[in-house]
This record gives C-alpha cells, structure tokens and sequence, in this order.
C-alpha cells in the first residue's frame, strides 16, 4: 500500500532523482526557462520554489541551504544576485508552465518551465512600454494656428 507516498519518483532511484533535480533546478536559474517533460516540471516546480523563498532572507543559512540542494555555486550567485532582486517583493508563485504538445518519438507531453518575472513575451502591456512624457501644448487656439498657416500660404504664394 502506498499510504502518505506523495512523491513522484520518475522511475528513478532516489539518488538520481534527486541528482537530476539538482541539474534541472540549475539550469532552470541559469538560463530562465528550460524545455522538460510535464512530470518532471512539476517536481522540478516543488524543488526549486522552496529554494527561492529560502533565499528571499538572503543570508548565510539561506546561502548554504541554496547551495545543499542546487550543488553548483554559479547558480547560487545568479539567485542571489540577479533572481532575488526582482522575485523578492513575489508571495510565491515563482515558476510557470507552458505545455507545448507531444514529443514526436514517444508522444510524451512536454513543456516549458520558466520563471515568471523573467519573461517578456507575457508581461502585460502596461510593463513593457515606456512612459512618456506628455509635452505642453501651446497655449494658442487651434483657429488661431489654422488663420497663421493660411497667411503662410497666401505669402508663399505671393513671392
């Protein structure tokens, strides 16, 4: 019987799970978004948003327990240096998953994860545009400004 057995083990011994999660969990800090299978991501999504919001106290403990899972101390700096800043104000939430279809060789349904703030393609529209600055209008009416084109053109066409 498999009574409170929550986890997902991939067909893999825990070792190697926990191996590739490591791998994956860097990767996914690395370079944002990576491309996987659907079951993975969903582990890999339990893995690594803990570390995220361990890292948010951004201190030793917190470095060193980053450190314990991901095992690679490049993608403990790029979290700590370049994901916190901008995750850090975040309640959780910190990964996405977009499925794409299937694999073509064995039908297997894959997908995107990535992290949420790092994605420019779904932002909304209102963050990725600039804000411009409205210029002053003239203080002259437009009849005004139509009368003084008219007499432009009736003096340009008097010379």
């Amino acid at each position: 019987m498999r009574h409170g057995d929550k986890i997902n083990n991939l067909s893999r011994t825990a070792s190697h799970r926990k191996a590739m999660m490591a791998n994956m969990a860097c990767s996914l800090i690395q370079y944002k978004r990576i491309k996987t299978t659907v079951a993975k991501a969903k582990v890999l999504r339990q893995y690594v948003e803990p570390i995220i919001t361990k890292a948010k106290e951004n201190n030793m403990a917190a470095f060193r327990y980053a450190f314990q899972r991901l095992r690679y101390k490049e993608a403990v700096k790029i979290l700590f240096k370049e994901i916190m800043p901008v995750v850090g104000d975040r309640p959780g939430g910190y990964t996405r998953i977009l499925k794409i279809g299937k694999r073509l060789s064995d039908s297997t349904p894959m997908c995107y994860i990535e992290l949420v703030d790092f994605n420019t393609t779904y932002k909304s529209k209102d963050q990725t545009k600039k804000k411009r600055t409205r210029r002053t209008k003239s203080k002259k009416t437009t009849q005004q400004q139509t009368l003084e084109n008219n007499e432009q053109q009736t003096t340009n066409t008097q010379e």
